[in-house]
């Protein structure tokens, strides 16, 4: 019989696949109840960033700023890479941390610099307004499989 051999992933190797892969699944709960959104981010050792705006998953950030990221690199089903965040998600509301972080954002992804203002329009025409969070982690582990083994 064969088995996926899976193995920990090196915090070197973690913050590889956090640096190149750039989007996820963020978890969030509120009273109980849990909510999970794909999330771009943006990975600046040791931190995590996410630019979103306002809706579910930032009341539930607010109100219990314990989330988690799961990020994957999937390239079948026996070679994959995964790894997962838990940490305290902080509302950025200072404009010269905002325009700091900003900037660091717009070095990682220079398409986004003409979106990047306090609110933008949507595709529906309505004002949507920005918010940023800083994760400050606590706690990643990663798994990650090169193949199968015979055992």
């Amino acid at each position: 019989m064969t088995m996926l051999d899976i193995d920990e992933m090196g915090t070197k190797e973690m913050h590889d696949l956090l640096q190149k892969v750039g989007h996820g699944h963020l978890g969030c709960a509120l009273e109980g109840h849990p909510y999970v959104v794909p999330m771009h981010y943006y990975f600046q050792e040791p931190n995590i960033y996410i630019f979103t705006t306002l809706g579910m998953k930032t009341k539930y950030m607010d109100a219990n700023p314990e989330v988690c990221l799961q990020v994957e690199e999937v390239h079948d089903l026996k070679h994959w890479r995964s790894v997962t965040v838990t940490g305290r998600a902080e509302h950025i509301t200072l404009q010269q941390d905002i325009d700091r972080v900003m900037q660091f954002v717009k070095t990682q992804n220079p398409t986004l610099s003409p979106a990047i203002n306090r609110t933008w329009i949507d595709a529906w025409g309505r004002a949507e307004v920005m918010a940023l969070y800083r994760i400050h982690p606590s706690e990643m582990s990663g798994r990650t499989t090169d193949g199968v083994s015979s055992q």
